[in-house]
Order: C-alpha cells, then sequence, then structure tokens
C-alpha cells in the first residue's frame, strides 16, 4: 500500500424515522476514496438508542437497508439499484458499473428511513481505518 495520501469522500447514513420531522440518528458510513479502488460500508445498530428515539421503529428494516447498502459498495446488488440503462438529454446510455457509479447512487438524497448525509471528504493513506474511524466518531 502507498503510504502517500489519497483523497477520499465519505456520507453518514441517517435513520430518519419520520421524514417530515428531519430528525436522525446516525447509523453507518460511506467511505469511496477511487486511488486506493475502495468503496466501502460500516454500520452500527443502537437498538435501544433508536428505539428511544423512535418508539415502534423497525429495527429489522434499517438492518436491511444498511444490508442493502453493504452489498452495493461488493458490487452484489448493483441491479437492484437501478444500474443498467439511463436516460440522458441525448438519449439513452448504459451505466457503468464501477465504484464511483455506485457511491454516486448511495449519495444520492432519497425520502426513506436511510438517508445520505452531505457528502465530505479528506484525505487517507489507508481507507480502511479511516472507514472505521469515521464510523467511532459519526456513529459512536
Amino acid at each position: 500500500m502507498s503510504t502517500e495520501a489519497a483523497p477520499y469522500q465519505y456520507v453518514a447514513l441517517r435513520c430518519v424515522p419520520r421524514v417530515e420531522r428531519e430528525e436522525f440518528v446516525n447509523v453507518g458510513v460511506v467511505l469511496y476514496c477511487p486511488d486506493r479502488g475502495f468503496l466501502g460500508s460500516l454500520s452500527l445498530v443502537d437498538e435501544a438508542r433508536l428505539a428511544a428515539f423512535a418508539p415502534g421503529i423497525d429495527v429489522a428494516a434499517v438492518r436491511s437497508a444498511l444490508a442493502a447498502v453493504e452489498s452495493v459498495c461488493r458490487g452484489d446488488a448493483h441491479a437492484a439499484f437501478g444500474v443498467g440503462q439511463r436516460a440522458t438529454a441525448y438519449g439513452t446510455r448504459l451505466a457503468k458499473d464501477d465504484q464511483g457509479t455506485r457511491f454516486g447512487l448511495l449519495k444520492a438524497p432519497r425520502s426513506t428511513v436511510l438517508q445520505p448525509g452531505p457528502v465530505h471528504g479528506g484525505v487517507t493513506t489507508d481507507p480502511g481505518r479511516t472507514l472505521e474511524r469515521l464510523l467511532e466518531t459519526l456513529v459512536g
């Protein structure tokens, strides 16, 4: 592995039980470092915290959504997230199935129980360790 720092982007994954209230609890992080060929996700679901925040929340649905994110990062679930043909101003084109495309899908805003926060960036020599540090810092 190179000791030279490489740029990365990340989003915190937010559990948003009631979209209309715009309240959330961070439950995961996705990190993309193209220079290292790295796209990864880690999550931590504190069931007691979620239950206190949103009584009656379907924790299994939150875990399922996080597992889907991990599948997309690995490249296992790209078809389920709409990679295929894309409409453009010039007609349709085949979308690429690469890490950049998958990160683009994961960082796109959506109104579901699991939402990405804003994109942030930095530099790292070890994307895996940076992802772990971000999870500790942002999720708990």
